[in-house]
């Protein structure tokens, strides 16, 4: 198991993770809406995920989100490289009633984020009081610091807190198979190291 604790002048911060778990989640972030997204990405990756995080949610939700996402990204970097024995590409596409998200991902130690949602609009606005532009905010973070590719599209959907609750699940998906334990696989890379 993975800890890291992360205190700035913005976040205070502690988080620990199991990649092979039984996806139990214990989030306390202060933000309703981000803790169940975060709770049902622990449930669907088999990830153990504990996260507590005291932000400053006074000023808004972006510190706090973007932080979490860091110290994710951190913990699966830690737990995950170097790579071997896995199968290192995953994907999954999630629906939720009328919404469908895709999730692509290679653990390849290259970052990069793609997160399309051009089919709902202007991706914008409001779930409660959780400004939805922070899901990429969120993302950006997590693939940049786990050196992950990701891909993440909207197929269809209207129904905002379905989109985004899809999206961590398909993310959660996409993962849990990139993780899935493939012995043949030794590193899975022409290069020989990832």
């Amino acid at each position: 198991m993975q800890t890291i604790t992360r205190n700035t002048k913005e976040t205070k911060i502690k988080a620990s993770l199991e990649i092979y778990g039984n996806g139990v989640g214990k989030i306390d972030t202060k933000i309703g809406f981000f803790d169940h997204m975060l709770e049902a990405f622990s449930k669907h990756s088999w990830i153990d995920l504990c996260i507590d995080c005291i932000g400053d949610t006074h000023i808004d939700y972006h510190h706090s989100i973007e932080d979490c996402g860091i110290v994710l990204g951190q913990l699966l970097k830690e737990g995950i490289y170097p790579v071997s024995g896995i199968e290192r590409f995953g994907n999954g596409a999630v629906v939720m009633d009328e919404a469908c998200v895709e999730c692509d991902i290679d653990i390849c130690n290259r970052a990069f984020l793609v997160f399309d949602m051009s089919c709902y609009g202007d991706f914008r606005g409001k779930v409660g009081d959780f400004d939805i532009e922070l899901v990429e905010e969120f993302f950006k973070a997590v693939a940049a610091n786990a050196g992950f590719c990701v891909h993440i599209y909207l197929k269809r959907g209207k129904n905002l807190h379905h989109i985004i609750e899809a999206t961590f699940k398909a993310f959660a998906l996409a993962l849990r198979r990139a993780l899935s334990p493939n012995l043949r696989a030794g590193i899975p890379s022409t290069k020989g190291v990832l």
